[in-house]
């Protein structure tokens, strides 16, 4: 068959692509097929390829590829081969190899798009041939590109106060390629690189942060793409200001200089002045109240008294008083003299010389006056002895139940010298101390010693004698008696807020229930109650409380050994953003500061280890304490406990939703737990944590997507707020605000809604409420959960999980200094303890010092695991020296 030599290429394309298609070949990048045994080498490789296109409106679009080397180049489109007439081909040497090159051009109009609009999207794909074989570009979509006219969604007028936020929705019309959505405000445009306060979604909604006066506008919203550009209609967006009053000016001065008359202050709707149809301050702005001025009143003389009788220089006299009436109220004076003196013998007086009975009168009558000017003195030594007497007379008989006894160590069994024993004289049932329970401020504080036979030696005449009975009935005498001291006069009563534990020898544990106070007691510390009240404390510039105030007493006593006490509290430690101090109140009241933390010194009487959600006091003497922040920079943050209330049963249309902003402390939230059982509360969604940083920003709180078919807020404003500085010092207790709902119908119950609260620029958190408000009781367990406590007083080795045998080996094994440094300065650094040495050195047992505190962090579960690996990691040669018998035990 003969064939014309310009269909040759067509023919051999048509035979390419039929092999192709009949092998599956389907792909949208570039594909070469080589000739068998061809150089690969010499395969087209495209140096232009076709790219997507939109065709906008009737115009043809064009389509280019160029290949090298390559001896025919065509399109084809959705898998048919474009007519060879409509192809513009141009041949060339490519500059860079010297290979031919061939370049083709198409047209691609609207109508042969729109024959297969709705089947698949149109596309076209460029084929190159070369002697090795064929290669396919990427292949090109076309698009024919629109833009609807109707907006999907349009934004709507809004009125906002000031600051309140401000959302802007808008939905583009449908259009490809998609359209882009810019904003205009009075046909100015809207640049949020500019313009912090706002910014444009994803979903193209306009967001104004905090609403500005400048903000009232007219708002519209405008799509466009390579057709077109649409604009919606504009939205009025109007900002009001609320009037609020000034602050009163001063009374003015009273109408009537003497006697009664009206005085009167004002204040005006200026703080701001009402704009933009802002409503107008409510109440008056004038005040008037009666007022008395008093008039002034002379003073006038009393009747003269009587003359009185004639003296030895021959002269009587008599008085008188400016009383009748006396001046008053800024009355003049009386004018002329109160005393009257005149001769009494008509000149006829006879002086004489004092003779030696006189001398003797006046020697008697000096000689009186010094005996009772003695006799005065002596009875006020004699009453201030008696007070101060009675002053350390508090801890008698009633307040310290249990004497300690000296611990006697000695070895169990013979074939084996390490095994200890401990053999405590409980026989003897009184023990003597002595000292005031407020040491005097003159002098260095005694303290307690502990000695062999008694465990206080008296010094003075001051001596408290203490009896073994029961620790209950004690406890009530101790509290009415020590409530008549000035130091603990404010104190709340009751088992709730306080605690009361007897320790012999072997120390123990004290815990107020349902809080985090604890106080670990080393073995032979001396025996107190502790009190842990919420009292109140000055606070001066930005310093803020971060923990409970916590009392343990006797106040005043100074201890042989530091005891441990645990308190919470919701800082959040960073040396860069806190400055913390411990302080401390004295005994006339004031506070001071006792440690500042990252300063200890280790010859304080106090020293501090501050973790992230408690602290860790070492003292040696009683008293009241509390943990203070001071803020260095807006870093600073607290920890706020964040919990929804609502009652139990609603019998009423009105439902109330309470949300406390707590300190993130057991002790706060033991007193919300309390006050809700009263009110009838339930906790109706789990507890959350808020940051709240030193910004001096305000905490809102809101409420949203409540069902307007079945409840309506009778909240009138869009969101609640507490003040910044009512969190930040710390001294105002369960902070909360309520959301009042109503039920459209007594037979609605179920609640679906959302309560947002967050710092303005700071943390926030949302609560999901879903929930029946008859009979949904899931979040009961969890308050049940996290006020639980233990038993408040552990005494001996039941207090701690270090056995007491494996303790005392230990300490006599590590507190001696080692060459080979296995000694407590090695076990402290293993127990991340090591910043703590110098206190650690300063004290007569560094280890059991490290014990202590090790106690005191794990409790109750006292992580014993870790321990063990710690002492055993050590390299001591005696292993057996940390291991006891059960029996032993």
């Amino acid at each position: 068959m003969a064939v014309r030599p310009g269909l040759w290429p067509a023919l051999l394309g048509i035979v390419l692509t039929a092999w192709l298609h009949g092998s599956g070949a389907q792909q949208s990048a570039t594909v070469a097929n080589p000739v068998p045994g061809a150089n690969p080498d010499l395969l087209p490789h495209f140096l232009v390829e076709p790219e997507d296109v939109y065709i906008v409106k009737n115009k043809p679009v064009l389509l280019a590829c160029k290949a090298t080397p390559a001896t025919q180049i065509f399109f084809k489109c959705n898998g048919e081969w474009v007519r060879q007439v409509d192809h513009a081909i141009e041949r060339s040497t490519d500059d860079g190899s010297g290979l031919p090159a061939m370049e083709v051009r198409i047209n691609v109009s609207r109508q042969q798009v729109e024959k297969v609009f709705g089947l698949e999207e149109y596309w076209c794909q460029c084929v190159a041939w070369s002697s090795s074989g064929t290669t396919k570009s990427q292949k090109a979509y076309i698009r024919i590109a629109y833009l609807r006219k109707n907006f999907e969604q349009e934004p709507l007028a809004k009125e906002v106060s000031l600051e309140q936020g401000i959302v802007l929705p808008c939905r583009p019309p449908e259009g490809i390629p998609p359209a882009e959505v810019e904003w205009l405000r009075n046909e100015d445009l809207v640049d949020p690189s500019l313009d912090p306060n706002v910014y444009i979604t994803r979903e193209h909604s306009l967001v104004v942060r905090q609403a500005r006066l400048a903000d009232t506008a007219n708002y519209t919203c405008v799509a466009k793409n390579i057709v077109a550009r649409r604009r919606s209609a504009s939205a009025a967006v109007i900002v009001y200001v609320n009037g609020g009053w000034s602050t009163w000016t001063e009374w003015s001065v009273c109408s009537a200089s003497c006697g009664r008359g009206w005085q009167k202050r004002s204040r005006s709707c200026t703080n701001p002045a009402p704009l933009n149809g802002g409503a107008f301050c409510e109440g008056q702005n004038v005040q008037k109240t009666a007022c008395a001025t008093l008039c002034p009143v002379d003073g006038s003389w009393s009747p003269w008294s009587k003359w009185s009788a004639c003296g030895l220089d021959c002269t009587h006299w008599r008085s008188r008083e400016c009383s009748d009436p006396a001046p008053r109220n800024g009355g003049e004076e009386c004018r002329g003299t109160d005393l009257d003196t005149r001769n009494c013998t008509s000149d006829l007086c006879v002086h004489t010389a004092s003779g030696p009975e006189d001398v003797a009168l006046y020697v008697g009558l000096i000689a009186v006056a010094v005996c009772l000017l003695l006799l005065l003195l002596v009875l006020i030594l004699v009453y201030c002895r008696k007070k101060e007497g009675l002053d350390s007379d508090v801890a008698d008989s009633s307040i310290l139940t249990s004497g300690f006894q000296p611990v006697s160590i000695k070895p169990n069994k013979a074939d084996n010298p390490h095994l200890l024993t401990i053999q405590p004289d409980l026989s003897t049932t009184t023990t003597t101390c002595q000292g005031s329970l407020c040491p005097r401020q003159d002098g260095p504080s005694p303290k307690f010693q502990l000695a062999n036979g008694h465990l206080l030696s008296p010094l003075g005449g001051g001596r408290h004698t203490l009896h073994h009975s029961s620790p209950t009935s004690e406890a009530e005498d101790f509290v009415s008696r020590l409530s008549t001291q000035n130091y603990f006069r404010s104190l709340p009563r009751g088992t709730s807020n306080m605690t009361y534990g007897t320790f012999n020898f072997l120390g123990g544990r004290l815990m107020i229930p349902n809080t985090g106070g604890k106080d670990p007691r080393p073995p032979d510390a001396f025996p107190f109650p502790p009190v842990f009240p919420h009292l109140r404390l000055p606070l001066a510039g930005c310093q803020t409380l971060l923990s409970p105030i916590v009392s343990c007493g006797p106040p005043g006593v100074l201890l042989t050994r530091p005891v441990i006490l645990a308190m919470d509290h919701c800082g959040e430690p960073c040396p860069e953003s806190w400055s913390l101090r411990l302080k401390k109140q004295s005994c006339e009241g004031s506070w001071e500061d006792v440690l500042h933390l990252g300063e200890e010194a280790p010859s304080r009487l106090y020293y501090c280890q501050l973790e992230a959600g408690a602290c860790y006091v070492f003292t040696e003497q009683l008293g009241r304490f509390a943990l203070v922040g001071e803020a260095l920079s807006v870093a600073a943050t607290k920890r706020l406990k964040l919990l929804l209330f609502a009652p139990v049963a609603c019998t009423s249309l009105e439902y109330n939703i309470r949300v406390y902003c707590l300190h993130d402390t057991h002790d706060a939230l033991k007193e919300v737990v309390q006050l809700e059982k009263q009110l009838g509360g339930q906790l109706i969604q789990e507890p959350r944590v808020l940051h709240f940083k030193d910004s001096y920003h305000n905490l809102r709180l809101s409420i949203h997507d409540v069902p307007s078919s079945l409840w309506k807020s009778k909240l009138l404003v869009s969101y609640q707020e507490i003040p910044f500085y009512h969190i930040w010092n710390g001294t105002q207790q369960c902070l909360h605000r309520t959301f009042t709902l109503e039920r459209v119908s007594p037979s609605t119950s179920d609640l679906a809604c959302k309560v947002w609260v967050w710092q303005v620029e700071g943390d926030g958190q949302s609560f999901n409420i879903n929930f029946n408000i008859t009979k949904d009781t899931r979040f009961a367990e969890l308050l049940a959960l996290e006020s639980e406590g233990g038993v408040p007083a552990l005494v001996g080795p039941s207090a701690f999980k270090i056995p007491f045998l494996i303790r005392q080996k230990i300490i006599t094994s590590l507190d001696p200094p080692c060459s080979r440094g296995a000694d407590w300065r090695t076990l402290a650094q293993k127990l991340h303890l090591d910043s703590h040495l110098s206190f650690f050195a300063s004290k007569p047992s560094p280890t059991a010092m490290i014990l202590n505190l090790w106690e005191a962090r794990h409790f109750p579960n006292g992580n014993l695991s870790q321990l063990a690996a710690a002492v055993a990691g050590l390299g001591q040669p005696d292993a057996g020296l940390f291991t006891v018998s059960e029996a032993e035990c």
